[in-house]
């Protein structure tokens, strides 16, 4: 037993060498701030004391028996045998009767605290007791009052929440920049020059982000099928989302349940990003590897919140560190390089700023474990310092900011060169459309040769560069005429390509028959298993010299003769079965009579109110001219292309008959 009560002594007697060491009381060495010329930082002046006791607040109260504060004592080193959750601190300074302007400023001293001056509240953050959690980040500047300078001494008395975080932690109690007493307008300066030194780099980072996100989501917009553009809007908007929440934190100190909404922002965030190089890999994560992702994430934002709180030691926020790290530092990255190396320049240039997050999250683990052991502690200080100062002027960026900015400038390089590929393919596909342009008006004529007995009115509208409709008009071989009208499923090349063979098997199957409904049994058979699931419509017609007209539907629109629409029978349209029967319907066309073709890009043209053009609208126009009927269509609001084709049986020829 004896050996049990020696130990404590002996603590008790090291402790006790070590502060007399360390110099004489608080009470005989009072802060000296008669002649201050700049502020003076007297974050490790003062005395300390463990327990809550109202009377430390009072100037008069003696604290001669008080432990000096020392700058290189961690919290254990003054006190090793308690946890209490209040401590105080007193700080005796001399002034000048004359001061009159002088501030007091508090900045990261702990969760809750308050600052007394001569017995008198000027600071609070938070709730000392009962215990509410506030940050830390802010600069608080009070103006010390001239009845408490007037009296030439001042003794300042913090009362601070001393959770567990504080007392397992392994770095220095107290430092100096926790109060600074100064002018009160000097402070302001210097406490505006800091926040934006500290934080535009933030600003900066969630500003970017937020931009290329609206980029990003333009994109998406027009390329659905790009994923990874919906994911990087999210991060931007996440960040934007945290711009409100930086700007009050620097401002003034605010709940800790409040500032978990960052936590709240960063775990979708972090989502966010592994969706993002998902979608970037083309290749879906298993559900096992999701809910690991899941899991790491989701912890650690738990363990920073509890953190917060201060109910557990920052060892184990080192060890969720670690987990994410997992995720951030190993199993994204190699899935990047692994994809880089099988030629994916994108992911490449992704792997760059996974490899600065890599390296940042090691730095963490390490410092945090070289903190448990006492002699590497300072080489972890000086590491974490190395991780976080690059100086640019008055503003200081540190390895996560690097990280960050050059995480936001690869997602900009790779827009940047997925556009430039797109506007070359653009321009090649542009030309190419060109020149399908000029094929279509070759092969779908814009001037009907001349047909003794006849007149031919058309106009041809594509929706697009090239379009789906097409129609041929030919001379037949008994002095009449053939006319076809048709309209390919679908817009654009494939549709004029699909055009361009129905043509050509139009004009061979005119040089053996004048039957309409040969003629489409023809096409049917041409356009079977050419149009890859699709389909087209079409009307084939014959008109004797003598008026008599023989005319077969495809599933095409009937046509209109003098203002009446003719009954067809109906019947499959092309490319859909090989057996297709097309039943023909004869009629006379008297001289001076017109018949007129329409596609349905007249008939579904369709307003702003989405009404659509009808039947009866074609119908009431359909003896007017073709231009006339086109364009009444396109001003209506044209969907699909417009086709029309009018043909007229002349007079001369009639009564010659």
């Amino acid at each position: 037993m004896r050996p049990r009560r020696i130990a404590p002594s002996l603590a008790a007697f090291y402790i006790a060498t070590l502060f007399a060491l360390a110099g004489p009381s608080a009470s005989a060495q009072a802060v000296d701030a008669t002649t201050l010329r700049e502020p003076l930082e007297i974050g490790t002046a003062g005395v300390v004391q463990a327990g809550d006791n109202p009377a430390y607040a009072q100037s008069d109260f003696d604290d001669s028996k008080w432990l000096p504060v020392n700058a290189k004592f961690q919290p254990r080193e003054y006190f090793p045998h308690t946890n209490t959750p209040v401590i105080w601190r007193r700080i005796h300074v001399k002034v000048g009767p004359g001061e009159s302007q002088l501030a007091l400023q508090a900045y990261f001293i702990s969760r809750a605290f308050e600052v007394y001056v001569n017995g008198q509240k000027l600071v609070q953050s938070g709730g000392v007791e009962p215990y509410r959690a506030y940050t830390r980040n802010a600069r608080m500047i009070v103006a010390i009052p001239p009845a408490q300078l007037r009296s030439g001494s001042l003794v300042i008395a913090v009362r601070a929440r001393a959770p567990r975080t504080f007392w397992e932690s392994t770095a220095p109690a107290f430092n100096g920049p926790m109060l600074t007493l100064g002018n009160e307008t000097e402070l302001a300066n210097r406490k505006l020059l800091s926040l934006i030194g500290e934080n535009v780099p933030n600003f900066v980072e969630c500003l970017f982000a937020l931009g290329v996100g609206l980029v990003a989501l333009a994109l998406f917009l027009g390329q659905r099928e790009r994923k990874e553009y919906l994911w990087i809007f999210m991060l931007g908007a996440l960040n934007g989302a945290l711009l409100p929440l930086l700007w009050v934190s620097i401002i003034r100190n605010i709940p800790v349940s409040l500032w978990c909404v960052n936590e709240i922002v960063l775990f979708g965030t972090l989502m966010s990003i592994l969706f993002m190089v998902e979608a970037f890999l083309r290749r879906r994560f298993g559900r096992t590897l999701w809910l690991c992702f899941t899991l790491a994430c989701f912890s650690a934002g738990v363990c920073d919140v509890v953190f917060l709180y201060g109910l557990v030691p920052s060892f184990y926020d080192a060890l969720f560190t670690i987990v994410i790290g997992v995720v951030f530092a190993g199993v994204i990255p190699f899935l990047l390089f692994r994809q880089w190396r099988r030629g994916d320049r994108e992911a490449g240039l992704l792997l760059i700023p996974f490899l600065l997050y890599s390296l940042m999250i090691y730095e963490q683990i390490a410092t945090s474990l070289l903190q448990l052991v006492p002699p590497l502690r300072a080489f972890a200080a000086h590491l974490t310092q190395l991780a976080n100062a690059f100086p640019i002027g008055v503003f200081n960026f540190g390895l996560p900011d690097v990280a960050n900015l050059c995480f936001y400038f690869s997602l900009v390089i790779i827009i940047v060169l997925r556009s430039t590929r797109m506007s070359r393919q653009q321009a090649v596909l542009e030309g190419e459309m060109a020149a399908a342009r000029e094929v279509q008006q070759l092969i779908v004529p814009e001037n009907i040769e001349s047909i003794p007995g006849f007149a031919v009115d058309s106009v041809y509208q594509p929706a697009q560069q090239v379009g789906g409709d097409f129609f041929q008009v030919l001379p037949a071989k008994d002095g009449g005429l053939l006319v076809v009208v048709g309209d390919v499923a679908g817009k654009g090349l494939p549709a004029a390509m699909l055009v361009s063979v129905l043509i050509g098997a139009i004009r061979t199957a005119a040089e053996d028959s004048n039957n309409p409904s040969l003629m489409l049994r023809k096409l049917n058979n041409r356009l079977l298993g050419r149009a890859n699931g699709g389909f087209s419509t079409a009307l084939a017609m014959h008109i004797t010299s003598d008026g008599w007209v023989s005319v077969a539907s495809a599933g095409h629109l009937s046509p209109y003769l003098d203002g009446r629409e003719i009954v067809l029978a109906g019947a499959l349209p092309l490319g859909l079965a090989a057996d297709a029967c097309y039943e023909i319907t004869q009629f006379y066309l008297a001289p001076c009579g017109r018949l007129t073709f329409y596609s349905d890009g007249v008939v579904e043209a369709q307003n702003s109110a989405g009404e659509l053009f009808g039947f009866e609208r074609a119908r009431s126009i359909s003896t007017m001219p073709a231009a006339i009927i086109a364009e009444a269509a396109r001003q209506f609001g044209q969907s699909d292309d417009i086709t029309v084709v009018a043909i007229q049986r002349a007079a001369a020829i009639a009564s010659a008959a």
